[in-house]
């Protein structure tokens, strides 16, 4: 590579953060939303209440990235955009972008993080966090729990399962699933299963790592958990989760997934950083670290499966 080619790709490392702003500003102006047909930049700003030259700058933005088109001077979403960014559509990820923006804030004080690696500031917006895990979760989880081990499996538990949203899709396979987490996640899931229509979530609130979470199981489910905790709490959780399931039951985790020098993917290794940001210990754990953890704790037939960006990892009470 050029010194040329070497420095076009250092700008695109250091102007990153300018692509991501704009989809941030306009997701939360609801740009989307309106623009279903075709509209003038003057329109737009009338109706969201916005100066009319800064939404014209931000509209061409957009339509640079791909996610509107622009002709005689209107704008109109991309197909791309009608599908996750309009806020009624299935596959909305609307949500998930608002948390980002929460992160955003806490990614900002990553200078002062790295004095003590303990996070600065902690910028929050539970709900945006809960119901963009549902963004994420519902276009993957009818392929995550496809390729579980389900066979006997009668009674599950959905640990820290958030929305509820893989719980749901075990349910409609008709397993008795219980949903774990704090109560204010689980207010948000009671409102998503009673949207869907799904029956066959029962609902179990408390802090995993220090109240029961119930016995029983013929699989627990431990979903990107993991990477908020040291290792030494997630070998608490492992073992607490083997201690409530029932003979030969399975435990599931699923993390994203990363080399064992932790360094690739890259999407995984910045993850770790929002680790770093966000929690007191967390980073992404590697396959062979998870594989150690589970059979410290008495784990046996344990196999190990890669899915896009994660990876699955199911062991067996032995």
């Amino acid at each position: 590579m050029g010194i040329n080619e070497q420095a076009r790709e250092l700008r695109r490392i250091w102007s990153g953060f300018q692509q991501a702003r704009v989809l941030l500003t306009a997701n939360n102006y609801r740009v989307f939303d309106h623009l279903r047909s075709e509209r003038t930049a003057g329109w737009l700003s009338r109706r969201i209440g916005t100066d009319r030259r800064a939404t014209e700058i931000l509209l061409d933005a957009l339509t640079a990235l791909g996610l509107l088109r622009k002709r005689d001077g209107k704008y109109r979403n991309t197909p791309m955009a009608m599908r996750f960014l309009v806020s009624d559509s299935p596959y909305y990820q609307g949500n998930i972008i608002r948390h980002v923006d929460v992160l955003w804030r806490n990614w900002s004080g990553l200078d002062d993080v790295m004095k003590n690696g303990v996070p600065s500031q902690k910028a929050q917006d539970f709900d945006s966090f809960i119901r963009g895990m549902h963004d994420i979760a519902r276009l993957k989880a009818d392929r995550v729990i496809g390729m579980l081990e389900l066979k006997g499996i009668e009674r599950a538990l959905d640990l820290g399962g958030g929305p509820g949203t893989y719980a749901m899709e075990m349910a409609k396979r008709g397993i008795e699933v219980v949903l774990f987490d704090r109560p204010e996640a689980i207010k948000i899931a009671r409102r998503l299963v009673a949207e869907s229509g799904v029956e066959g979530v029962e609902y179990m609130e408390g802090d995993f790592m220090s109240d029961d979470i119930g016995h029983g199981y013929d699989l627990i489910l431990v979903s990107q958990i993991l990477h908020a905790y040291s290792d030494r709490e997630c070998i608490r959780i492992i073992r607490k989760c083997r201690r409530a399931l029932n003979p030969s039951g399975v435990i599931a985790i699923q993390e994203f997934l990363i080399n064992e020098q932790r360094t690739a993917p890259l999407q995984s290794a910045l993850f770790s950083v929002n680790m770093l940001v966000n929690t007191e210990a967390g980073r992404c754990y590697t396959p062979r670290e998870m594989k150690g953890w589970l059979r410290g704790s008495g784990f046996t037939r344990i196999k190990v499966k890669p899915l896009e960006d994660a990876v699955l990892i199911e062991g067996r009470k032995g």
